[in-house]
């Protein structure tokens, strides 16, 4: 099974096109082109996943004047994007479809016919800014701490499942996709991308 994206180059910088945060402001939000194919017999559903793996554990010292995040900082993951129950006829998605601009308090359920796109983890890093706490579901793209002197990756993992619908409730987040996926992956495919906003 393979994914390859026409927004970006594996390993390759990411357009601000794509991305939330930009050097002044924000960027184009837009979610990237993405296509997979290969997937192995018996493929009932899809799980597409953004998550950066290079976020930093101390989220205090994202943007804190005068403190660079050192490269060498603890990391964790920070899921971008989570979308379950996509077709097995479904194989691509657009760029622009799922996300085109900034949205906020985020964009709101996204619920739709066929696939569902789960909360990402803006919900909890704004969740104390008055201006822009909300729930942010579907894709919100690349917004590294300026400060970071890490370059970033983000990783779109695809999962083709053997069910058609995961066991996960309405509001939802990757972590509960993860869980209810356990012993139903038949095989995964993953590409990634890199931005950052340190000079």
């Amino acid at each position: 099974m393979k994914i390859h994206s026409d927004s970006f180059a594996q390993g390759q910088p990411i357009p601000v096109e794509f991305a939330l945060g930009a050097k002044e402001g924000f960027g184009g939000n837009r979610n990237p082109q993405l296509a997979w194919e290969d997937a192995p017999a018996g493929t009932k559903s899809y799980v597409l996943m953004c998550i950066d793996t290079d976020a930093p554990t101390d989220a205090s010292l994202a943007g804190k004047a005068g403190v660079e995040i050192a490269i060498a900082h603890p990391r964790g993951d920070f899921v971008h994007w989570v979308v379950v129950d996509i077709p097995p006829d479904m194989t691509e998605i657009a760029a622009g479809s799922a996300s085109n601009g900034v949205t906020q308090r985020g964009k709101g359920p996204c619920q739709g016919e066929g696939a569902r796109q789960g909360l990402n983890d803006y919900t909890g890093w704004f969740s104390g800014s008055d201006e822009l706490r909300g729930e942010y579901f579907g894709y919100d793209g690349p917004y590294p701490p300026p400060n970071d002197l890490r370059t970033h990756r983000y990783f779109f993992r695809v999962f083709a499942l053997d069910v058609d619908k995961l066991d996960v409730p309405q509001v939802f987040t990757a972590q509960q996709a993860f869980a209810a996926m356990h012993g139903h992956v038949l095989a995964e495919a993953s590409t990634y991308g890199t931005y950052r906003l340190h000079d």
